[in-house]
């Protein structure tokens, strides 16, 4: 046991392993931030009156729930970065750093309408019939009586999504990001074989370490903000 408790300090010791947890988190928060603008534009699109605003909502939402997260990232660096020279900065390291966060936010952004729009599900029909009857545009109503209601309604799918944001950042690999867990975890195992247990659990443990408080937080926001009726 001794010796099993020595593994977990030396591998401490050799790699940094709180960076590399670090870097996960700035993308997961990057991405939330990006996705959750990009997904309310979406679901205003979804619920908007015009019918090509409502097609393409649509689409996008289809396309990208049923994409692999994989593919997106490997089209950011060989399609969108090496097939098209497009990038974000000269420096490596910072490039595919934003290319990663850009795949994430999209992808993401499609489930983050999909919780959206159950939150928009739960408000009465009638709500938006009386705020048409007393003159406000669908941006006036939409933004002052149907967003406020459906963020409040959609607290734990949207906990839920930021969830899965977090484990979903492991992919950032596949874009070419050499510093998260992922690839910290896989340098790892290639030079320290015999400590895989040791190794699994590290990364294992720092992950429930980060998801337990998001579920935690969700649940209370969840039953603070839930609409009473």
């Amino acid at each position: 046991m001794g010796n099993f408790f020595t593994g977990f300090a030396e591998l401490f010791r050799e790699y940094n392993i709180p960076a590399a947890f670090w870097v996960n988190i700035q993308i997961t928060l990057w991405s939330a931030l990006i996705s959750m603008i990009l997904g309310t534009i979406l679901v205003m699109m979804r619920i908007s009156p015009v019918s090509s605003l409502r097609g393409f909502s649509r689409a996008y939402t289809e396309f990208f729930k049923n994409m692999p997260l994989t593919i997106i990232m490997v089209f950011m660096v060989l399609g969108v970065f090496g097939q098209l020279k497009l990038k974000f900065s000269d420096n490596f390291t910072i490039n595919f750093f934003w290319l990663a966060i850009t795949g994430l936010s999209l992808y993401t952004a499609a489930f983050v309408s999909e919780s959206l729009r159950s939150g928009i599900n739960t408000i009465p029909v009638g709500q938006a019939e009386a705020a048409r009857a007393l003159g406000l545009t669908f941006m006036q109503s939409t933004r002052s009586i149907i967003m406020p209601q459906a963020l409040r309604g959609s607290v734990a799918p949207l906990g839920n999504t930021l969830i899965a944001l977090l484990k979903n950042s492991t992919v950032a690999a596949a874009a070419s990001v050499a510093t998260e867990t992922s690839s910290l975890m896989s340098e790892m195992l290639e030079y320290h074989p015999s400590r895989i247990v040791q190794i699994f659990l590290v990364f294992a443990i720092g992950y429930i370490i980060l998801i337990i408080p998001i579920g935690l937080l969700t649940t209370y926001l969840s039953n603070r903000l839930a609409v009473r009726r």
